[in-house]
C-alpha cells in the first residue's frame, strides 16, 4: 500500500509536472516565436515578460484562495486555466495576441506555488517536509524538459507550435485526474492572510530579496538558454532544446539532493536552509561567468548542467527556508508572496538580458546574472544570521 508521504508527493509533483509543460513550453519554444514573428532579442524578453506579468498578478489571489478554500479547488481550476492559456499560445496569429495569449497563460500558474506548498506542509509530518518540497519542487523542471522536448521536437509536425496543442492536452488530462484522486484535506476554519505581519518580519524580507536574484537567474537561463545554445554555440533548435531538458534534469537532481540533505544534517531548519541556499547560489554564479567560454555544445552543456544543479536547483530550497520564517496559517500567502518575488524579477531580467545581448553580446548578459546570483548569496547570508 502506498504511504500517505508518498500519495500526496505524487500527486502534488504530477500536478506540478502537467502545469510546468504548459507554462514552461513558451520559454522553450522563443526560438519558433522569434521566427514566426520575426523579433529581435529585446521583443523576446517582452514575450518572457508578459508571461512572468501574468503570473505575477494572479500569485497573490491565489495564495488567499489557497488559504480560504484549500489546494484542491485552486490546482485543479489552475491547471485548467493552464491548459486553455496554452491552446491560446499555439493557434495566436499575432505578435499582439500571442502576448495577450502568454499573460492569460502565465496568470493560471499563479496557482501552483501556494497550492502544492501548502499541501506538503499541511499534509506531511514534519522532519519530511523539506524532502518533499525537493521533490515536489523537480515539477517544474522536469515539466520545462518535457515542454523543451514536445515544442522543439515537434515544430515541424503539421505546423511550427503544433508542441503547444500536446501541452494543452497533457495539462486538461492531469487536472481531471487531479481532481478525481486528491483526497480532500480535513475541513479547517478559512482565514484571511496577515500581510501586515509578514511586511514587518525583516529576515522573511530579506529572503524575499534573495528570491528576486534567484528568479532573474531562473527565467532569463530558462528563457534564452536554447538561443544562446543556438547562436553561439552553433547547435541546431532540436539539440539546444536537449540541452535545456538536460538542464532542468541537473535541477531536479539539485532540488532532491538538497532537499534531503536539509532533512538529515544537524542544526536549526532555517541554519540548514539557508546555509546550502547560500552555497547554491554562490556557485551558480560563478558559473555564469564561465559559461560565455564554452566553445562547444558539450562544453556549454555541462556549464549548464553545474547551473541546473547549483542556482536553478535552489528553489526548494528558497521555499523551504520560507517555511521557517512563517506561520503554518500564513503559509499559502507567504509562499504566494515569496514566489511574486521571484517572479517580479522575470519583469526586468529577460528584456534587460536580450539588451544586453542586442548591444554587448552574450558574455555581459550572462555576467549580469552571475553578479544577480552571487547578490543572493549575499542575502543568504543575512538569513542564515538572523541580524535584521
Amino acid at each position: 500500500m502506498v504511504s500517505r508521504f508518498w500519495r500526496i508527493v505524487a500527486a502534488v509533483t504530477g500536478w506540478h509536472v502537467a502545469a510546468s509543460v504548459c507554462y514552461y513550453a513558451v520559454y522553450a519554444g522563443t526560438p519558433l516565436v522569434r521566427d514566426a514573428f520575426d523579433l529581435t532579442g529585446l521583443e523576446v524578453g517582452v514575450v518572457i515578460a508578459a508571461l512572468t506579468l501574468g503570473y505575477a498578478v494572479s500569485l497573490l489571489p491565489f495564495g488567499i484562495a489557497t488559504d480560504r478554500f484549500g489546494e484542491r479547488r485552486t490546482l485543479t481550476g489552475g491547471l485548467l486555466g493552464l491548459s486553455a492559456g496554452t491552446l491560446g499560445v499555439a493557434v495566436a496569429p499575432t505578435y499582439p495576441l500571442f502576448l495577450v495569449a502568454a499573460f492569460l497563460l502565465g496568470s493560471m500558474y499563479g496557482s501552483a506555488t501556494p497550492g502544492t506548498n501548502k499541501a506538503v506542509f499541511d499534509r506531511i509530518e514534519p522532519g519530511r517536509q523539506h524532502r518533499a518540497i525537493g521533490i515536489k519542487q523537480v515539477g517544474p523542471t522536469v515539466g520545462s524538459a518535457v515542454g523543451a522536448l514536445l515544442v522543439t521536437g515537434a515544430a515541424g509536425l503539421l505546423f511550427p507550435r503544433f508542441g503547444f496543442l500536446i501541452a494543452a492536452a497533457i495539462g486538461l488530462a492531469v487536472a481531471v485526474a487531479f481532481w478525481l484522486t486528491y483526497r480532500r484535506a480535513s475541513p479547517s476554519e478559512a482565514t484571511t492572510p496577515d500581510f501586515r505581519a509578514l511586511a514587518s518580519n525583516p529576515t522573511y524580507l530579506v529572503l524575499l530579496a534573495a528570491g528576486v536574484c534567484l528568479g532573474a537567474a531562473f527565467y532569463t537561463t530558462t528563457g534564452y538558454l536554447t538561443l544562446f545554445v543556438g547562436d553561439a554555440v552553433g547547435a541546431s533548435v532540436a539539440v539546444a532544446g536537449a540541452v535545456l531538458a538536460s538542464t532542468q534534469v541537473a535541477s531536479s537532481v539539485g532540488k532532491v539532493a538538497a532537499g534531503t540533505l536539509v532533512d538529515v544534517l544537524p542544526g536549526s531548519a532555517r541554519t540548514r536552509t539557508g546555509i546550502l541556499l547560500v552555497v547554491q547560489a554562490a556557485g551558480g554564479g560563478l558559473c555564469f561567468f564561465a559559461l560565455p567560454a564554452a566553445g562547444s555544445v558539450r562544453v556549454a552543456a555541462a556549464v549548464l548542467a553545474g547551473i541546473g544543479v547549483l542556482v536553478l536547483g535552489s528553489t526548494g530550497l528558497y521555499y523551504s527556508c520560507l517555511s521557517t520564517l512563517v506561520d503554518d496559517d500564513a503559509l499559502g500567502a507567504a509562499s504566494a508572496a515569496g514566489q511574486l518575488a521571484v517572479t517580479a524579477s522575470g519583469l526586468f531580467a529577460p528584456p534587460a538580458f536580450g539588451y544586453l545581448v542586442d548591444t554587448s553580446g552574450y558574455p555581459a548578459a550572462w555576467s549580469f546574472l552571475g553578479v544577480l546570483s552571487l547578490a543572493a548569496a549575499g542575502f543568504g547570508i543575512v538569513v542564515v544570521a538572523d541580524v535584521v
